[in-house]
Parts: C-alpha cells; sequence; structure tokens
C-alpha cells in the first residue's frame, strides 16, 4: 500500500514524525480520512482524536489533539496542534480534573483573557477525554 509521511507538531514538541497509510483528522465539519495522493488541502481542527495507520503496526496511533490546522499535500500531512498528546501518555483521572479546573476557570473568568485562558484548557481536557472514550470503545 503507498505512504505518506505524517508530521504531528504541538507547541510545544514534535509528538509523531513517521509514515502512515491512512488518517483521520477531527477537522471542524467532520472528520476527514486521507490516503496517499491526497488532494492538496488546508483546513482546521477541532478538539478530537487524531488516528494514524502505521505501517507493520495492528493498533492505530491515536493523538489527542485540541484545535489547530492541519495541512494536506499528495506525500505529506503536517498537523499543527495547539496542543497534542499520544494516547499511551494520557491519564483519565487528570484529564477529568483538568476539564473540571478549565469549566470552574470559565465561570470565574473576569476579562477576555482569563475566559480565552479557559476555554484552551477546556479544549485540551475534552480532546484529551474523547480519545480515552474511543480507546475504551476500541478495546471491546
Amino acid at each position: 500500500m503507498a505512504k505518506m509521511q505524517v508530521e504531528v507538531v504541538s507547541s510545544e514538541e514534535q509528538i509523531y514524525s513517521g509514515e502512515a497509510e491512512f488518517l483521520v483528522a477531527p477537522a471542524e465539519e467532520g472528520e476527514i480520512g486521507v490516503y496517499p495522493r491526497h488532494v492538496p488541502l488546508l483546513t482546521r481542527i477541532k478538539p478530537g482524536v487524531l488516528r494514524l495507520t502505521v505501517p507493520g503496526q495492528d493498533k492505530e496511533v491515536l493523538v489527542a489533539v485540541s484545535g489547530g490546522m492541519m495541512e494536506v499535500q499528495p506525500s505529506l500531512v503536517t498537523v499543527l496542534a495547539d496542543t497534542a498528546i499520544r494516547g499511551a501518555d494520557l491519564d483519565e483521572a487528570r484529564a477529568n480534573e483538568a476539564k473540571r479546573a478549565a469549566e470552574e476557570a470559565l465561570l470565574k473568568a473576569v476579562d477576555d483573557k482569563a475566559t480565552a485562558a479557559a476555554h484552551a484548557a477546556l479544549a485540551v481536557a475534552i480532546a484529551e477525554l474523547k480519545t480515552l472514550d474511543y480507546l475504551r470503545r476500541r478495546t471491546r
């Protein structure tokens, strides 16, 4: 099967760099699937699960993304995520606590800066919880 290079980068670090046979991303208008030789595309992504089918691996590589941009070229996909965490590095208790804290901060926000920070923290927590939910459903 044909392959494409995939680069997933957050503002803090490179999360994934390697080949993939297929990618599913949470685009703003719904999930989008990308195979090698896809037409060029630039789209915003929302909080959710980025799923990669990697050659030679039985399980998908999962990455929780809190939003960002994705550029698709025929042989290269670049995901620039606000925040991204590999599925294997997620902790459900911490994600639930982060969501609760972000919701509380949103209620207490007194200015635009505090509101934006609370929304960003909430997006990260929601992305992590969506990824954990996907993992739970996949292993049933």
